[in-house]
């Protein structure tokens, strides 16, 4: 009988499920996207219970599957959408606001009052002070629902990142955990401690009351309640959807560096036992934990990447479905004149600028359907250069990137990113890095793997993508999204 890892990846615009093997090969999904919600300028919001429905939804399809082709399931690993914050009712379970979306920019106020203490908070968590934490959502929560805060205090109310949320539902309330991944993401987590903390916590206004245990990446973090599936299985695996996607590509060492394309771009750096503080503006963040260490990493955040081809296709309706934006993208020369700054929910790293605003440039009377297209890809290529040129000046180099993400099946899109970073970039044969990093982690903590050696001899990379482009021409390039990028800054500031 063949043996396999349910891996639960529950994303910013859908919940996914997929029972891996031990070879790392997908046998078994399914997908639910589930609606966005936008209540004013700046806010994003998602409905928990449409969470956990699509989620449970996915996970008993597959395991329907599994069970239809004799495959063993194992246990389950868990990745998910990092910062998105949700408050609950201990007893009842039931949330008491929507999830706040890690896009969320309705902080942005609380976030400049407390930039007195930015250089203590970024010592003590890697992070900025920047509404794309969860921090200030917590508190936010607990000061706008009528009587939040009281009964928080009292110990009646949970905060959870979307892992902790989905592990409540999962095993009815018998576990409150959540991994140093995500821990590490809320701004009131020590990176350096690995333990919650009490400063942050009085600084920006959390209860200790409402937080979860923290257990590394490959743990016991609880078993599903009787039932939801035909079996109770075992939660084994934890990481925050970019932390999974390293351990995904088997970026176990020093130096590794891997950049996902999906509703937005993270790259990460492996830098090793130590934490590395960015001169740059990047984060550091904890990279995993296992068997009582910890890797960190280096982090650079672009908020929007597949969100930008999501915008074309159901906000302007200039395309009908995604995978066209690779032909009309292909459709034009390099010399195209648009250029695209897609600060739809502001600008993350290296600028951190909450309140800019999306901003297009030199459109004509000729401008169709493939500027956009083309403009929405080039903006994420460009934005991952400036990303590896702030880790550079940190000290950091490197001659490849492992990437993956749904974008990353757009071969133009790939060779447009090799041509601006002018590094190599390798695209791997399962590009779920982010699912088969959840089903890594619970594989090695319910015995499938021995140890993560035998896991990196399951890397396999589909193809590698050489620079091509003339220098000059990237040049030319760069130096538009450059001047692109400093108008609408300037625009921000007016």
């Amino acid at each position: 009988m063949t043996q396999g890892i349910l891996s639960i990846d529950q994303g910013t615009t859908s919940s996914r499920a997929i029972v891996f093997d031990k070879a790392g090969r997908a046998l078994c999904s399914a997908q639910r996207e589930f609606t966005q919600y936008y209540p004013a300028n700046g806010w994003v919001e998602h409905d928990p219970e449409e969470i956990w429905a699509t989620t449970l939804q996915v996970c008993q399809q597959v395991l329907q599957q599994a069970a239809e082709a004799n495959i063993q399931v194992l246990g389950i690993g868990i990745t998910n959408q990092r910062e998105t914050t949700l408050v609950w009712d201990r007893a009842t379970g039931q949330p008491i606001y929507n999830a706040i979306v890690w896009q969320d920019r309705r902080t942005a106020d609380t976030c400049h009052a407390l930039q007195d203490k930015a250089e203590q908070i970024t010592a003590k968590t890697g992070l900025l002070v920047d509404p794309y934490f969860s921090a200030t959502k917590i508190a936010w929560i607990l000061d706008n629902v009528e009587g939040a805060r009281t009964r928080a205090e009292q110990g009646e109310l949970a905060f959870g990142t979307v892992d902790t949320f989905l592990i409540w539902r999962l095993t009815q309330g018998a576990s409150h955990v959540t991994d140093t991944t995500n821990a590490s993401r809320t701004n009131v987590f020590n990176i350096h401690d690995l333990a919650w903390d009490t400063s942050l916590c009085e600084w920006f206004n959390v209860p200790q009351s409402v937080l979860p245990q923290v257990l590394e990446c490959a743990a016991d973090f609880g078993l599903t309640a009787p039932g939801l599936f035909a079996q109770q299985l075992p939660i084994a695996g934890v990481a925050g959807d970019q932390q999974a996607a390293l351990i995904g590509q088997c970026g176990f060492a020093q130096g590794a560096l891997k950049s996902t394309y999906g509703t937005g771009c993270f790259a990460l750096l492996n830098t090793g036992k130590t934490p590395l503080a960015s001169q740059s503006k990047l984060l550091t963040t904890v990279g995993f934990s296992l068997n009582g260490e910890t890797y960190y990493a280096l982090e650079g955040s672009i908020f929007t990447a597949g969100a930008n081809v999501q915008w074309l296709r159901d906000g302007i309706q200039v395309i009908d479905d995604a995978k066209v934006s690779q032909a009309l993208a292909e459709s034009l020369e390099y010399d195209h004149g648009v250029v695209l700054v897609p600060a739809f929910a502001g600008l993350g790293a290296p600028h951190w600028q909450p309140n800019a605003r999306a901003s297009i440039f030199g459109m004509t009377r000729d401008t169709s359907n493939a500027h956009f297209a083309r403009a929405a890809l080039e903006a994420v290529c460009y934005q991952t250069h400036d990303l590896l040129m702030a880790m550079q000046q940190d000290g950091m180099h490197s001659t490849s990137i492992l990437v993956d993400g749904g974008m990353v099946a757009n071969d133009w899109l790939c060779q447009f990113l090799a041509d601006m970073v002018q590094v190599d970039i390798h695209r791997p044969t399962n590009m779920e890095s982010t699912a088969l990093g959840a089903s890594f982690l619970a594989g090695l903590h319910l015995g499938l793997y021995a140890d993560i050696q035998e896991i990196s001899q399951l890397k396999a990379i589909e193809r590698v993508f050489t620079p091509q482009i003339e220098l000059s021409v990237r040049d030319r390039c760069l130096a538009k999204w450059q001047a692109a990028v400093s108008s609408t800054l300037m625009f921000h500031a007016v």
